[in-house]
This record gives C-alpha cells, sequence and structure tokens, in this order.
C-alpha cells in the first residue's frame, strides 16, 4: 500500500489537541475521524484540525479506512476501549496507562496476538531526541558505568487546572499512575526491566475541590496516594529513587539524573521530547569549591511531539518491523507501577515478575516529516 495510514480517535478530551497537531502534520498517517461519546466534542476538535469525518466511538471501530484506532478515554476505559478495536481488526495506539489492572492488561495484549494487530502504549516522548541522545551518552560511555537515577515529580496537583479532575485521583491514576509512566518508561529505555521495587506513600488529603470551569468549587474523594516515593532494583544492576507527587507546593517537575563511575546525565523532563542533555563531572581538586561544570550534548534526531510513536507503529506495521514503544514495554511499566502500589500497602519489597527484551534505538536520520508510505 502508498496511501498514508489512517487514524481514528476514540476520545476527544484535552490530550487529543496535542496528537492532532502533530498527527495532522505527518505525511505519512491520516486521521481519518474523530470519535467520542460527546460528539459534539469530536466534531468540534474535527472542524478545528480539518478531519473530515466524527461520530461516536462505533463510527471509528466501523469505518474501513481505519487502520489504527487512539485511545484517549480515561484510564477505566482504556482496555475495552482497546478491546473493541481488536474486535474489529485495528490496531491500538492507547494512552498510558495499559489498563488499571494486571490481569485485563493481559488479556488484551493476548486478544491483540490472536487477532494478529498491533497495540502501542504511551509515552512516545522516549522517542523523541532527549531520551535518544541520553541514551546514546550511556551506550557510548560518557559516564563511565552507570550506577544509580533519581527521579523528581511534585507539584500541588492538576485540579488546580483541569476542568474535570476526578479521574486523576481516582484507581488508575493518581501521580504513580497518571505522572509515573514518563518516568519509569525513560529508566526502562536505558536500564532494562525493573526486578523489584519499595514505596512509601500516602493521601495528602481525602477529598480535593475543582478549582476551575464550570464545577469550580465542587468537592471530590481522593482514592489513591498523592505522596509516593519508591525506589526500584533494575535486572541490570541499577537502581533508582523517585518522587510522586500531587502534594507540594514546591514544583519540581522533570528531574531525572543518572550516576555513573566517570559522571552524571542531565535527562530533560520525560514529559517532553526534546530538551538539552547535559553531562557533569566530578571537579578537580583546585575547583572544588565552583560548582558544577556542564557539557550540553549535541541533540540526535528531530524533535516533534505527540504521536510519534503512533507514526513509527504505521511505518513499522507497513515495513513488517518492529515498532518500539511496544505492548510489552507498556505491560512492564504498568507492572511496576502496580508493583509499587502493592508494596505502599505492604510495607515491603515486591517483585516485578514481568520483563522487557532489548529496546531498539530511534535511528538517527528518522524524519517524521518525510513521507515514507
Amino acid at each position: 500500500m502508498t496511501a498514508p495510514f489512517g487514524i481514528g480517535f476514540i476520545g476527544a478530551g484535552m490530550i487529543s489537541d496535542q496528537y492532532l497537531t502533530n498527527l495532522t502534520q505527518f505525511p505519512d498517517v491520516r486521521v481519518v475521524i474523530i470519535g467520542d461519546l460527546d460528539t459534539e466534542r469530536a466534531a468540534a476538535q474535527a472542524e478545528k484540525y480539518g478531519v473530515a469525518e466524527s461520530g461516536d466511538p462505533d463510527a471509528v471501530l466501523a469505518h474501513p479506512d481505519v487502520d489504527l484506532v487512539l485511545n484517549l478515554t480515561i484510564p477505566q476505559a482504556h482496555v475495552p476501549v482497546s478491546l473493541a478495536a481488536i474486535a474489529a481488526g485495528k490496531h491500538v495506539w492507547s494512552e498510558k496507562p495499559i489498563g488499571v489492572n494486571r490481569d485485563e492488561a493481559k488479556a488484551m495484549l493476548a486478544a491483540a496476538e490472536a487477532a494478529g494487530v498491533r497495540v502501542g502504549i504511551a509515552p512516545d516522548t522516549v522517542l523523541g531526541p532527549g531520551l535518544q541522545t541520553a541514551r546514546r551518552a550511556i551506550a557510548r560511555g560518557d559516564i563511565g558505568v552507570p550506577l544509580a537515577a533519581q527521579t523528581a515529580m511534585q507539584y500541588i496537583g492538576p485540579d488546580i487546572f483541569h476542568p474535570n479532575p476526578d479521574f486523576l485521583f481516582a484507581r488508575g491514576a493518581g501521580p504513580l499512575i497518571d505522572m509515573g509512566p514518563y518516568y519509569i518508561t525513560a529508566l526502562v529505555h536505558l536500564f532494562g526491566s525493573v526486578d523489584a521495587v519499595a514505596a512509601v506513600g500516602l493521601r495528602g488529603r481525602e477529598s480535593r475541590t475543582v478549582q476551575v470551569g464550570p464545577r469550580s468549587g465542587e468537592e471530590f474523594p481522593v482514592e489513591v496516594p498523592t505522596l509516593v516515593q519508591a525506589i526500584a532494583r533494575f535486572e541490570s544492576g541499577q537502581q533508582s529513587q523517585s518522587v510522586f507527587s500531587f502534594d507540594s507546593p514546591l514544583a519540581r517537575t522533570g528531574v531525572v539524573e543518572i550516576t555513573g563511575t566517570e559522571g552524571t546525565l542531565i535527562i530533560p523532563d520525560p514529559n517532553t521530547f526534546g530538551g538539552d542533555v547535559q553531562i557533569t563531572r566530578a571537579p578537580s581538586i583546585d575547583r572544588m569549591g565552583d560548582g558544577p561544570q556542564y557539557e550540553t550534548l549535541a541533540p540526535v534526531g528531530i524533535e516533534s511531539g505527540r504521536g510519534l510513536g503512533v507514526l513509527d507503529m504505521a511505518r513499522a506495521i507497513r515495513g513488517g518491523t518492529a515498532h518500539i514503544a511496544t505492548g510489552e514495554i507498556g505491560y512492564h511499566v504498568f507492572d511496576t507501577l502496580t508493583a509499587i502500589e502493592e508494596s505502599v500497602a505492604s510495607g515491603e519489597f515486591v517483585t516485578v515478575e514481568s520483563t522487557v527484551g532489548d529496546i531498539p534505538f530511534v535511528p538517527e536520520d528518522r524524519d517524521p516529516f518525510a513521507a515514507t508510505l
């Protein structure tokens, strides 16, 4: 086939703007239809981005030109919507997390394998120049032997800007499951499979208040820990410590630092696709008081944005090659995050049962804005 790969959206909420901005610019894909339970919202997004058709989710699943369904629903709907797409013979790209429990996620992946369709799971930020440049630096030995990572994602919480923040404090979300995938996925791309985790966590408040939009002033319950501190041990021998918080008046997000025997690598926010990758090394004895000195690495690759994983899937499916942000990785990251939740509840180390294979690099010369199909 030589026509662009057909994409159908299910879910036309806030995150759809970022996907639509990019997927309507990539020549190798074509957004065919946007679907949502709120068909007026789907129609508005279709008009805004020049998409010819809109409707409800069933219209997307039934559309003959849709090769892949982009699942942008709330976490509790991720697996049901993905299963419906699989049953319709469509490939699936799902926003993170893959699901809300291990059994349903594994069943969905098994259904896709049986149907002969592919699954990709966000985030695709790891395919951008930021993380890819960092991966190459570690592979070259720029910081010697990598030993450990520190990550931090803390701020006061999404209820300060989201008009419907309930789902972000419900089962399947919270700072760990909502934002944790960016950080844990980055670490898995850098270090490989997680072996075991330990964590503590708490809820800063039992309820929250919607602060913007038509529901402003409405209270809703908090169902999950909103402050989690976790450590992880990787099969390759490295370790990490991470903070995930919706309870911090001091905002500190996008922190990813990899310490090696010869230097520390500072990686851009894993919720973005680009940014500077820097290395700092131990100062000489005569410069101990000067503070850290940073070397900025030349970026590798062309920066784009959300939808890059969908494009990678489209090209891989047409070319008969493997795509990068696989369901296997999405499941392992979710398995790790679930193990962290279990450690918070039990106070014990929890083994992560799943593993991932070697993750390929994005080719340096790959251009998302080139027409290749």
